[in-house]
């Protein structure tokens, strides 16, 4: 479902993604982790379209992501970055509802994907009429999940989602998310730093280091038969899963 080939991508003369070379398997789930800087939320930037590569391809479904492509491959994913990045002034209906009314749907087709969105994502519907500014972080969250998930994209992109959060709500969060993923059977790239995260919501994980990919596998493989030496130190940093 997604293919990056022999990508590249550098700021002001320096690289920050690539080489690199990455398939994503259509209803599969893959997080991206590593430490900060190493190029997981450019990843998500050139499959969305909102970066171009300097080199190599993108893929979506089998179509490049160009400057001619981009708006309607968009129309195929939903993106979810950290805190949300909600229109303050409009209320949680009206956020989700912003690539709906884009697209012309009726009032009435609105309403009732708004009335399934709430209950999947277990928003309550009295909070709907509320602004962001009313609502907690994991509720909006969840607004902004429904909004990414309007128009039944295929794929799912999620920029640290969960970071801003406290532990509980995150743990819940986190509950909810891998069964939505279960359930949608969606094709979805989740970028955290939290490798118990990763190992929680995602079938695979890919561990980045200065832009390129170091090691793929379940988070087990990253445990237990480590690539290389940066692997290991990438583990024990994360407490949960040290020895």
């Amino acid at each position: 479902m997604i293919s990056l080939q022999v990508v590249t991508r550098s700021y002001e003369g320096r690289r920050v993604l690539g080489p690199l070379s990455l398939e994503v398997p259509a209803r599969r789930t893959l997080a991206l982790v590593g430490p900060s800087g190493c190029g997981k939320s450019t990843l998500l930037r050139l499959v969305v379209g909102l970066l171009s590569p300097d080199q190599g391809t993108v893929e979506v479904d089998g179509t490049r992501v160009t400057a001619g492509t981009r708006d309607r491959l968009r129309l195929g994913m939903g993106y979810v970055i950290q805190e949300g990045a909600l229109f303050p002034h409009l209320t949680a209906a009206e956020n989700v509802a912003l690539l709906a009314r884009d697209q012309r749907w009726s009032e009435s087709a609105i309403a009732q994907r708004l009335d399934a969105l709430a209950r999947l994502a277990h928003f309550p519907q009295e909070l709907l009429a509320r602004y962001p500014a009313q609502l907690s972080g994991g509720q909006r969250q969840r607004v902004a999940l429904m909004r990414a998930l309007v128009l039944d994209p295929s794929v799912l992109l999620f920029d640290e989602p969960l970071g801003a959060l406290d532990p509980m709500i995150r743990a819940k969060l986190q509950d909810e998310l891998a069964q939505l993923f279960r359930t949608l059977e969606k094709t979805v790239l989740f970028v955290t730093h939290d490798l118990a995260e990763a190992a929680f919501v995602a079938d695979e994980v890919v561990l980045l280091r200065e832009g390129q990919v170091v090691q793929c596998g379940t988070a087990m493989d990253l445990v237990e038969r480590p690539a290389e030496p940066f692997v290991t130190e990438f583990v024990r940093a994360q407490r949960v899963f040290a020895r």
